[in-house]
């Protein structure tokens, strides 16, 4: 599975460090064994779960640099998954330096598939148009809307729903998921407790995991609509 999945939205508190590690649970389940990069530097809630894995390298993507090394560990790690958690401000990284990365794909044999996680707010939106006009869909680019339920049904997000943005991403072949909510007692124990998704299956209480299952469950059927 030689693609790359970027994780992103641009702003903070869309949920795309839970949508990550429900990524890199999945393809663990499937046995493609997924390289993790983490680019949140200043809040690294998912590298920390998953460092004891090995599977996982930091790179910032703030300046240059940082692409240059993401373009050269994406060639030394071909034939394996590589799942980007991406920064808040990842946008304008993303804008100065991304074509870095789109011009390369060809040549790594990769493709790119980007994971837009959205709350109900105009700018998950705004912010997605703009991610769009540095890394347009092509033949090896796809972007795909996730709509995280924490913030409500799947009704409630009337913005983008009945948005042309929505139209554009779905004619240019994306898909629309949506990613289920999870008890916040649970997803706390995933962040303080620094526990990835099938650790905390195997320790948490008897009724916390009953409710990460009931997730996970949901989450993985979500994700195999666009990681077939």
């Amino acid at each position: 599975m030689n693609k790359i999945i970027m994780v992103g939205g641009s702003k903070g508190g869309t949920g795309k460090s839970t949508v990550c590690g429900a990524v890199l649970d999945y393809l663990e389940s499937q046995g493609k064994e997924p390289v993790l990069i983490e680019t949140d530097t200043a809040n690294p809630d998912v590298y920390k779960a998953h460092k004891a894995s090995g599977l996982t390298t930091a790179i910032e993507l703030d300046t240059s640099e940082g692409w240059i090394d993401l373009v050269n560990f994406a060639d030394k790690t071909r034939g394996r998954p590589l799942v980007i958690n991406t920064a808040a401000r990842n946008l304008t990284a993303v804008t100065k330096f991304g074509k870095t990365l789109e011009s390369t794909l060809a040549e790594l044999d990769r493709e790119l598939i980007t994971l837009w996680t959205i709350n109900r707010q105009r700018d998950s939106l705004e912010l997605m148009a703009d991610y769009l006009e540095t890394l347009p869909v092509s033949d090896r680019h796809v972007l795909h809307v996730v709509r995280n339920l924490y913030f409500g049904e799947p009704e409630k997000f009337q913005l983008y729903n009945d948005s042309d943005s929505r139209k554009k991403v779905e004619a240019a072949g994306g898909k629309t998921i949506d990613f289920p909510d999870l008890a916040d007692r649970v997803a706390d124990d995933l962040v303080t407790k620094r526990l990835t998704i099938k650790r905390a299956s195997e320790e948490l209480p008897i009724g916390n995991r009953a409710e990460l299952l009931r997730w996970r469950r949901l989450a993985h059927q979500a994700i195999a609509e666009v990681l077939p």
